[in-house]
Formats: C-alpha cells, sequence, structure tokens
C-alpha cells in the first residue's frame, strides 16, 4: 500500500512544470489522478505517462477561466472516481514584463482572471464536494511573488497575494469541515515558462538565478513532494499554512 492509494487527487495545469510532476508524484503513491490542462496533448501525454507506469489517470480539458467548465471539472471528477480527495489548483498565467502604470489593460485582466479567479472557480466546487463528503485537502499554488514584490509583474504578483489571503481565509471556513487548505509558494522554478524566459531573454535570466542564494533554479520535483507533504495525513495539523520555497531569496 502506497501513502494515496484509493484516494483521488484532481491537478489543474497538469500538462507540465509543477503540474504534471505533481500529478506523476500522486500516481507514484497509489492515487487517482484527474489530469486537467487547456492543452489537450500536454494533457494526455502527462496521462500516457502516469498509465505508462500503471497508474491510473484520467484527463479533462478545462479552462479555469470558465466557470462551467470548472463545475463540469469536479463533476466528471466525482462520475469517474467517486470521491475527491486532494485538489492542487495549479493552473496560471505569467502575464508581460511592464511597469505598473504601464501594465497592459487586456493583459492585466487575464491575469487576474486566470490566477485569481481561477482558483476561486475551483475552490468554489471543490470545496462544495468537500463539505459533502467530510474530508478534503486544497493545496493552492502561490509564488514567492505572493509573499514579496515582484517589479514589472504588478499583476502577478497582485494575483498571487490574493491566492495566499484566499487560501488562509478558506482554510479558518472549513476547517472544522474536515478539509485542510494550504498554498506552495515556488520561487523561480525550471518550469517551461521559466525556461522559455532564460532561452529569450537570458541576462535577464541570469539576473533571476543571480538573486537567488541557492544559485540554481528549483525543480517542479521539489515542489510536488512538498505539496504531496501537505494533502498526507503527516500534515494533519497544517492548515492555512503557505510554504515559500525559494533557495533563500525571502531570508536574505
Amino acid at each position: 500500500m502506497t501513502e494515496f492509494s484509493h484516494k483521488t487527487a484532481l491537478i489543474t495545469g497538469a500538462g507540465s512544470g509543477i503540474g504534471r510532476a505533481t500529478a506523476l508524484a500522486f500516481a507514484r503513491e497509489g492515487a487517482n489522478v484527474l489530469v486537467s490542462d487547456i492543452m489537450d496533448s500536454q494533457g494526455q501525454e502527462t496521462v500516457q505517462m502516469i498509465r505508462n507506469a500503471s497508474g491510473e489517470a484520467t484527463f479533462v480539458h478545462a479552462d479555469v477561466t470558465k466557470r462551467d467548465e470548472v463545475a463540469s471539472l469536479v463533476e466528471t471528477t466525482i462520475n469517474t472516481y467517486q470521491q475527491l480527495d486532494i485538489a492542487v489548483n495549479n493552473a496560471g498565467y505569467g502575464g508581460v514584463r511592464a511597469r505598473t502604470a504601464e501594465y497592459p489593460e487586456e493583459e492585466w485582466r487575464r491575469v487576474i482572471d486566470a490566477n485569481l479567479n481561477g482558483v476561486w472557480y475551483c475552490m468554489k466546487f471543490e470545496l462544495s464536494q468537500m463539505v459533502k463528503q467530510g474530508f478534503g485537502a486544497i493545496v493552492n499554488l502561490a509564488s514567492v511573488a505572493g509573499v514579496v514584490g515582484f517589479p514589472s509583474h504588478s499583476a502577478y504578483a497582485a494575483s498571487k497575494h490574493a491566492v495566499v489571503g484566499l487560501t488562509k481565509t478558506a482554510a479558518l471556513e472549513y476547517i472544522r469541515k474536515g478539509i485542510h487548505i494550504n498554498a506552495v509558494c515556488p520561487g523561480f522554478t525550471d518550469t517551461p515558462m521559466v525556461q522559455r524566459i532564460m532561452v529569450e531573454e537570458p541576462a535577464y535570466g541570469q539576473s533571476l538565478v543571480g538573486h537567488i542564494p541557492a544559485r540554481r533554479l528549483g525543480t517542479p520535483e521539489e515542489v510536488a513532494a512538498a505539496i504531496l507533504y501537505l494533502c498526507s495525513d503527516r500534515a494533519g495539523f497544517v492548515t492555512g499554512h503557505c510554504l515559500v520555497m525559494d533557495g533563500g531569496v525571502t531570508a536574505a
């Protein structure tokens, strides 16, 4: 028996990066994994990776900015696996680089819609199901930019600060319902988004790494390991916590 045998984990944005690493990690520990993404081919690839390792997974296309698609995603999870033990709200969008006064309005709305409204929609329907069950664990993906400022990324920092506040508030509301709600706040992590920066703007990318006391990027697998801990019985007394994983950035 592995740690999450007979449990179901729903993971958004699971087609790549931290989402994929988390889906694979839960599957290795015996969970049924509901993989969701807007990139169908990448989501299906995650499912195939899980199945190739003798795990159980299903893919559902869902745009977290669309209320009805999120409602259908949770409903499909229940119809497929009968319950929702774990939800990892990982889907998000980085936005462009611009100072606050020059930040494009449409881009602002896009970032807030994906990173804040998307997490809220997911929690809305996940929590409704978990309250019926009387148990559940939710982990939201915030960011180190959710606890400190992030110049030229005002929309991203605002959205991730909001996710931290949403996480703490919901944790207080639902702990007596048997539901634990936490967040992880990764620093710069070796994901496709950061890899694109390193290729398109190598000087800027290297400057980011230079500001990390550990002098390296984090890995998706390190973040996934933290998520699994927060969803495990070992973290039964942990709720409303926002775990910073930044290689020492906020300690400097």
